[in-house]
């Protein structure tokens, strides 16, 4: 059976170890990577599978050597993706922090996708905005020449 990259396919697990999950897939046998099995922390994999248990996984890699790499979580329907996710909570506005000059605003992650270069020109402005806030308090300072003694 030729094994092509981003197919999902029904394995069967023939091994179970700390790092991983080994899943045969028909005369081949791939690994699940303990951070490819659940969208959650794993920290027991026998709790989320077990020797002989048919699995769904997506392969994801395969290396010259012939090693695959799978994933079980890439292999979920959206709709199982979608239910494992926190609901936001919306009731309340945002937490704002104040640490004098190192004040900042949180803000949780914008729902409107924005372009690369968007979001590269918002942050080019917020750090020109923190660094000339930052000159102006310098300006009080005394530098370090100034406080040498002449000789």
């Amino acid at each position: 059976m030729a094994v092509e990259i981003g197919a999902i396919v029904e394995g069967k697990v023939s091994g179970v170890t700390n790092f991983g999950v080994f899943v045969e897939i028909g005369d081949v046998t791939g690994m699940v990577h303990i951070s490819e099995v659940a969208r959650n922390y794993v920290k027991d994999l026998k709790e989320y599978v077990s020797v002989g248990q048919a699995v769904m996984v997506k392969v994801i890699s395969v290396s010259p050597e012939g090693k695959i790499s799978l994933s079980m979580k890439q292999a979920e329907e959206p709709e199982q993706r979608e239910e494992r996710r926190r609901p936001q909570r919306r009731d309340r506005e945002p937490a704002k922090v104040s640490r004098g000059a190192d004040s900042f605003e949180f803000r949780p992650k914008q729902q409107e996708s924005l372009s690369f270069e968007d979001m590269l020109s918002k942050f080019k402005q917020s750090s020109d905005e923190k660094l000339s806030g930052m000159k102006k308090s310098d300006g009080n300072r005394r530098t370090a020449q100034s406080r040498r003694k002449p000789q």
